[in-house]
Protein backbone atom coordinates (compact mmCIF):
# COMPACT_ATOMS: atom_id res chain seq x y z
CA UNK A 1 0.00 0.00 0.00
CA UNK A 2 0.97 3.70 -0.96
CA UNK A 3 1.12 5.58 2.42
CA UNK A 4 2.25 8.59 1.69
CA UNK A 5 -1.13 9.23 -0.28
CA UNK A 6 -4.17 10.01 1.88
CA UNK A 7 -7.78 10.01 0.00
CA UNK A 8 -10.06 12.31 2.10
CA UNK A 9 -14.20 10.79 0.84
CA UNK A 10 -14.98 7.82 -0.22
CA UNK A 11 -17.41 9.18 -3.01
CA UNK A 12 -17.96 7.75 -6.74
CA UNK A 13 -14.68 9.24 -8.01
CA UNK A 14 -12.86 8.68 -4.17
CA UNK A 15 -13.39 5.34 -3.92
CA UNK A 16 -12.27 4.49 -7.79
CA UNK A 17 -9.63 6.66 -6.84
CA UNK A 18 -8.29 4.54 -3.67
CA UNK A 19 -8.88 1.35 -5.30
CA UNK A 20 -6.63 2.18 -8.82
CA UNK A 21 -3.73 3.72 -6.11
CA UNK A 22 -4.10 1.42 -3.92
CA UNK A 23 -3.70 3.90 -0.84
CA UNK A 24 -5.44 5.22 2.29
CA UNK A 25 -8.67 6.51 2.65
CA UNK A 26 -10.67 8.50 4.93
CA UNK A 27 -14.64 9.98 5.44
CA UNK A 28 -14.01 11.84 8.47
CA UNK A 29 -16.15 14.61 8.78
CA UNK A 30 -13.96 18.05 8.36
CA UNK A 31 -15.99 20.68 9.99
CA UNK A 32 -12.92 22.95 11.21
CA UNK A 33 -9.24 23.51 10.71
CA UNK A 34 -8.46 21.47 13.70
CA UNK A 35 -10.21 18.48 12.11
CA UNK A 36 -7.89 18.60 8.77
CA UNK A 37 -5.07 18.82 11.43
CA UNK A 38 -5.70 15.54 13.43
CA UNK A 39 -5.79 13.20 10.37
CA UNK A 40 -2.48 14.68 9.29
CA UNK A 41 -1.25 14.19 12.60
CA UNK A 42 -2.73 10.58 12.24
CA UNK A 43 -1.63 9.64 8.45
CA UNK A 44 1.27 11.45 8.09
CA UNK A 45 1.07 11.86 4.28
CA UNK A 46 3.36 13.47 1.87
CA UNK A 47 0.03 14.12 -0.97
CA UNK A 48 -3.31 14.67 -0.37
CA UNK A 49 -6.03 13.98 -2.52
CA UNK A 50 -9.22 16.11 -1.83
CA UNK A 51 -12.30 14.34 -3.47
CA UNK A 52 -14.49 15.55 -1.07
CA UNK A 53 -17.83 17.15 -2.62
CA UNK A 54 -21.90 17.05 -3.06
CA UNK A 55 -23.00 16.95 -6.03
CA UNK A 56 -26.74 16.28 -4.84
CA UNK A 57 -28.22 12.88 -4.11
CA UNK A 58 -30.39 13.55 -7.68
CA UNK A 59 -28.47 16.07 -8.98
CA UNK A 60 -26.92 19.10 -8.71
CA UNK A 61 -30.53 20.96 -8.20
CA UNK A 62 -30.30 19.45 -5.28
CA UNK A 63 -27.54 21.18 -3.66
CA UNK A 64 -29.97 24.09 -3.62
CA UNK A 65 -31.78 22.18 -0.60
CA UNK A 66 -28.52 21.47 0.86
CA UNK A 67 -26.75 25.04 0.79
CA UNK A 68 -24.94 24.68 4.38
CA UNK A 69 -23.77 21.34 3.61
CA UNK A 70 -23.19 22.06 -0.33
CA UNK A 71 -20.86 25.00 0.88
CA UNK A 72 -19.06 23.19 3.86
CA UNK A 73 -18.07 20.31 1.19
CA UNK A 74 -17.49 21.88 -2.02
CA UNK A 75 -16.15 25.58 -0.72
CA UNK A 76 -15.13 25.78 2.58
CA UNK A 77 -13.55 21.83 3.36
CA UNK A 78 -11.04 22.76 -0.11
CA UNK A 79 -9.46 25.54 1.57
CA UNK A 80 -9.15 24.32 4.82
CA UNK A 81 -7.19 21.46 3.25
CA UNK A 82 -5.38 23.86 1.25
CA UNK A 83 -4.32 25.56 4.83
CA UNK A 84 -3.27 22.36 6.43
CA UNK A 85 -1.29 21.08 3.44
CA UNK A 86 0.00 24.82 2.76
CA UNK A 87 1.44 24.60 6.75
CA UNK A 88 2.78 20.87 6.81
CA UNK A 89 4.70 21.15 3.33
CA UNK A 90 2.10 18.46 1.55
CA UNK A 91 1.02 17.97 -1.79
CA UNK A 92 -2.62 18.80 -2.01
CA UNK A 93 -4.34 17.59 -4.88
CA UNK A 94 -8.32 18.82 -5.37
CA UNK A 95 -10.49 17.41 -7.57
CA UNK A 96 -12.65 20.49 -8.61
CA UNK A 97 -15.42 20.51 -11.42
CA UNK A 98 -15.49 21.66 -15.51
CA UNK A 99 -18.96 23.10 -14.64
CA UNK A 100 -18.12 26.24 -13.97
CA UNK A 101 -18.31 28.21 -17.22
CA UNK A 102 -20.65 29.85 -19.99
CA UNK A 103 -20.04 28.81 -23.02
CA UNK A 104 -20.88 29.78 -26.78
CA UNK A 105 -21.19 27.29 -29.00
CA UNK A 106 -20.48 29.43 -31.89
CA UNK A 107 -17.82 31.55 -30.47
CA UNK A 108 -16.16 30.07 -28.57
CA UNK A 109 -12.76 27.60 -28.50
CA UNK A 110 -12.74 24.93 -25.79
CA UNK A 111 -12.03 26.73 -22.43
CA UNK A 112 -8.52 27.09 -21.33
CA UNK A 113 -7.67 26.61 -17.49
CA UNK A 114 -7.40 30.12 -17.11
CA UNK A 115 -10.60 31.62 -18.50
CA UNK A 116 -12.82 33.56 -15.84
CA UNK A 117 -16.21 33.57 -17.85
CA UNK A 118 -17.78 31.99 -15.09
CA UNK A 119 -21.05 30.53 -15.00
CA UNK A 120 -23.20 31.77 -12.09
CA UNK A 121 -26.72 30.18 -12.52
CA UNK A 122 -26.55 26.94 -10.42
CA UNK A 123 -25.66 27.05 -6.25
CA UNK A 124 -23.34 23.90 -7.39
CA UNK A 125 -21.13 25.92 -10.07
CA UNK A 126 -20.52 28.69 -7.53
CA UNK A 127 -19.67 26.62 -4.44
CA UNK A 128 -16.97 25.03 -6.80
CA UNK A 129 -16.23 28.41 -8.10
CA UNK A 130 -15.30 29.92 -4.30
CA UNK A 131 -13.51 26.90 -3.42
CA UNK A 132 -11.13 27.12 -6.99
CA UNK A 133 -10.57 31.01 -6.61
CA UNK A 134 -9.22 30.80 -3.24
CA UNK A 135 -7.15 27.98 -3.47
CA UNK A 136 -5.40 29.69 -6.88
CA UNK A 137 -4.62 32.22 -4.88
CA UNK A 138 -2.16 30.19 -2.70
CA UNK A 139 -0.51 28.31 -6.11
CA UNK A 140 2.30 30.62 -6.59
CA UNK A 141 5.09 28.72 -4.65
CA UNK A 142 2.83 25.74 -2.89
CA UNK A 143 2.23 22.81 -3.82
CA UNK A 144 -1.40 22.67 -5.55
CA UNK A 145 -2.88 20.71 -8.43
CA UNK A 146 -6.20 21.23 -8.92
CA UNK A 147 -7.96 18.66 -11.67
CA UNK A 148 -11.27 19.77 -13.43
CA UNK A 149 -13.58 17.00 -14.03
CA UNK A 150 -16.92 16.72 -16.17
CA UNK A 151 -19.63 14.29 -16.55
CA UNK A 152 -17.41 11.70 -15.30
CA UNK A 153 -18.31 8.40 -17.46
CA UNK A 154 -17.16 4.89 -16.03
CA UNK A 155 -17.14 1.55 -17.68
CA UNK A 156 -18.17 0.01 -14.04
CA UNK A 157 -22.01 0.82 -12.71
CA UNK A 158 -22.11 3.28 -10.50
CA UNK A 159 -25.74 5.82 -9.62
CA UNK A 160 -23.22 8.64 -10.30
CA UNK A 161 -21.97 7.56 -13.56
CA UNK A 162 -23.34 9.61 -16.53
CA UNK A 163 -23.88 6.10 -18.40
CA UNK A 164 -25.98 4.61 -15.51
CA UNK A 165 -27.85 7.29 -15.48
CA UNK A 166 -28.91 7.66 -19.32
CA UNK A 167 -29.81 4.13 -19.28
CA UNK A 168 -32.32 4.99 -16.35
CA UNK A 169 -33.70 8.33 -17.89
CA UNK A 170 -34.29 7.35 -21.43
CA UNK A 171 -33.81 10.06 -22.89
CA UNK A 172 -31.17 12.04 -24.20
CA UNK A 173 -30.06 15.70 -25.23
CA UNK A 174 -28.01 16.36 -28.50
CA UNK A 175 -25.27 18.75 -27.15
CA UNK A 176 -21.35 18.28 -27.59
CA UNK A 177 -20.04 18.10 -24.16
CA UNK A 178 -16.59 17.34 -22.58
CA UNK A 179 -16.58 14.33 -20.59
CA UNK A 180 -14.28 12.46 -18.35
CA UNK A 181 -13.92 8.57 -18.82
CA UNK A 182 -12.75 7.39 -15.07
CA UNK A 183 -10.00 5.06 -16.58
CA UNK A 184 -8.20 7.80 -18.43
CA UNK A 185 -8.95 10.27 -15.10
CA UNK A 186 -7.15 7.51 -13.22
CA UNK A 187 -3.86 7.71 -15.86
CA UNK A 188 -3.76 11.26 -16.24
CA UNK A 189 -3.80 11.50 -11.88
CA UNK A 190 -0.65 8.91 -11.81
CA UNK A 191 0.93 10.79 -14.35
CA UNK A 192 -0.15 15.05 -13.02
CA UNK A 193 1.92 13.13 -9.26
CA UNK A 194 4.70 11.44 -11.12
CA UNK A 195 5.53 15.13 -12.38
CA UNK A 196 4.88 16.88 -9.75
CA UNK A 197 2.32 19.07 -11.66
CA UNK A 198 1.30 22.31 -10.14
CA UNK A 199 -1.84 24.67 -10.95
CA UNK A 200 -4.97 24.13 -13.03
CA UNK A 201 -5.27 21.30 -15.36
CA UNK A 202 -8.45 20.31 -17.16
CA UNK A 203 -8.58 16.52 -16.86
CA UNK A 204 -11.39 15.45 -19.52
CA UNK A 205 -11.04 13.56 -22.49
CA UNK A 206 -10.12 14.66 -26.04
CA UNK A 207 -13.12 16.49 -28.03
CA UNK A 208 -16.91 15.83 -27.17
CA UNK A 209 -19.72 13.60 -26.59
CA UNK A 210 -22.42 13.94 -27.76
CA UNK A 211 -25.08 11.91 -25.94
CA UNK A 212 -27.15 9.76 -28.45
CA UNK A 213 -23.48 8.47 -29.99
CA UNK A 214 -22.61 7.12 -26.15
CA UNK A 215 -26.67 5.43 -26.02
CA UNK A 216 -26.23 3.81 -29.90
CA UNK A 217 -23.02 1.83 -28.53
CA UNK A 218 -25.11 0.55 -25.37
CA UNK A 219 -27.90 -0.60 -27.70
CA UNK A 220 -26.07 -2.08 -30.05
CA UNK A 221 -24.77 -4.53 -27.75
CA UNK A 222 -28.30 -4.24 -25.70
CA UNK A 223 -30.92 -4.15 -29.04
CA UNK A 224 -33.74 -4.45 -26.87
CA UNK A 225 -32.75 -0.86 -25.13
CA UNK A 226 -34.61 2.38 -26.53
CA UNK A 227 -34.28 5.94 -25.69
CA UNK A 228 -35.65 8.84 -26.81
CA UNK A 229 -33.22 12.43 -27.75
CA UNK A 230 -35.30 15.73 -26.84
CA UNK A 231 -34.06 19.06 -26.89
CA UNK A 232 -32.60 20.87 -23.77
CA UNK A 233 -35.46 23.21 -23.21
CA UNK A 234 -37.77 20.49 -23.00
CA UNK A 235 -35.62 19.35 -19.97
CA UNK A 236 -36.61 22.82 -17.92
CA UNK A 237 -32.92 22.35 -16.03
CA UNK A 238 -30.43 25.05 -15.37
CA UNK A 239 -26.89 23.21 -16.95
CA UNK A 240 -23.89 24.40 -18.48
CA UNK A 241 -23.32 22.65 -21.73
CA UNK A 242 -19.16 23.35 -22.72
CA UNK A 243 -16.21 22.14 -23.70
CA UNK A 244 -12.33 21.94 -22.32
CA UNK A 245 -9.31 22.56 -23.80
CA UNK A 246 -6.86 18.99 -23.04
CA UNK A 247 -4.10 21.63 -24.57
CA UNK A 248 -2.27 22.00 -21.33
CA UNK A 249 -2.55 18.70 -19.69
CA UNK A 250 -1.11 16.94 -23.70
CA UNK A 251 2.19 19.87 -23.20
CA UNK A 252 3.03 17.74 -20.00
CA UNK A 253 3.45 14.49 -22.01
CA UNK A 254 0.06 12.90 -21.01
CA UNK A 255 -1.06 11.31 -24.32
CA UNK A 256 -5.35 12.05 -23.94
CA UNK A 257 -7.52 9.44 -26.11
CA UNK A 258 -10.65 11.22 -27.86
CA UNK A 259 -13.85 10.49 -26.38
CA UNK A 260 -15.50 8.79 -28.88
CA UNK A 261 -12.68 6.57 -29.31
CA UNK A 262 -13.51 4.77 -26.15
CA UNK A 263 -17.36 4.30 -26.24
CA UNK A 264 -16.85 0.53 -26.97
CA UNK A 265 -14.80 0.25 -24.43
CA UNK A 266 -16.08 1.23 -21.94
CA UNK A 267 -19.94 -0.42 -22.94
CA UNK A 268 -18.20 -3.40 -23.15
CA UNK A 269 -16.50 -3.27 -19.74
CA UNK A 270 -19.81 -1.85 -17.92
CA UNK A 271 -21.52 -4.54 -19.13
CA UNK A 272 -19.41 -7.34 -18.12
CA UNK A 273 -19.43 -5.51 -14.56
Amino acid sequence: MNKNILILGKGFIGERLQKELNCRVDCSMINCFSDAEKLVEKYHPKIIINCIGITGRRNVDDCELEKDATLLANSFVPVILAEVCLRNRIKFVHISSGCIFNYDYKENSPIREDSRDYFLSLFYSRSKIYAERAIEALLRGHNILITRIRIPLSNTKHPKNVLDKLIKYRKVIDIANSVTYLPDFIRAIKHLIKIDARGVYNVVNKGSLRYPALMKVYQKYVPAFKYKVIALKKLGLVRTNLILSTNKLEKTGFKVRKINSILEECVKEYLKS
